[in-house]
């Protein structure tokens, strides 16, 4: 699986919930900043770990050169005899004991060069391994970091949605109350103005006629 980029985080979009949003803008936003950081300084590490080992390997293969060329001329202490010539018929002996020495000390520089060789690789192993270690712990570490966020960010989308749950069941009981409270309400007010009106006709009807109200007139209904 490929690593991230700092454009891959950069351009990440995270889908909405579908009542509310169920994380925090802001903090996303904020993580998002801090793992481009992250990523940029791991790729400018990267970057730094190829220049020098770039560098540790020019200095590897000059050291290489160097010891070839130390060892290549090292038999060679043939045209040196001429002290030697001077010596014979003196009984000075420190003569060949100094040449001695010469013969000698040569043979060991392809060992020192060698020596070098493998402390420039010993240094040059440790490093890129340090260097790794350390990538992959902060690679670890905003891993760890991006799943804590993606996490919360989801626990507190599924409170947000129980809690609207429960207030949508909230809102509906009280929907259903207030349709009973109508429709009792109607009823009873119904019965009472049912119950004025009657009694208003009863009233009514029991009322005396008004004068010149309901009277025969004079000769009305008689027989002649």
């Amino acid at each position: 699986m490929a690593l991230l980029t700092a454009d891959d985080v950069l351009n990440k979009k995270f889908q909405a919930t579908k009542f509310r949003e169920g994380y925090d803008q802001d903090e996303v936003d904020d993580f998002l900043d801090e793992v481009v950081n992250t990523l940029r300084d791991l790729q400018g590490e990267n970057d730094d770990l190829k220049t020098k080992l770039a560098a540790a390997e020019r200095r590897i293969a000059e050291l290489s050169r160097a010891g070839a060329q130390q060892a290549a001329p090292a038999p060679k202490p043939l045209p040196e005899p001429e002290p030697e010539r001077q010596v014979v018929a003196a009984p000075v002996a420190p003569a060949p004991v100094a040449v001695a020495p010469v013969q000698q000390g040569r043979p060991n520089e392809p060992e020192s060069a060698t020596g070098m060789l493998a402390l420039a690789q010993k240094l040059h192993d440790d490093y890129v391994r340090s260097g790794q270690e350390e990538s992959d712990r902060l690679i670890s570490e905003a891993k760890s970091q991006g799943a804590r966020i993606v996490r919360e960010a989801e626990e507190t989308s599924a409170r947000t949605l129980g809690q609207l749950e429960q207030e949508r069941s909230l809102l509906e009981r009280k929907i259903d109350e207030l349709r009973v409270f109508e429709r009792d309400y109607r009823t009873r007010l119904k019965s009472y103005l049912e119950n004025l009106l009657g009694d208003l006709d009863n009233r009514g009807s029991a009322l005396p006629p008004r004068s010149g109200q309901n009277a025969q007139p004079v000769g009305e209904g008689r027989t002649l």
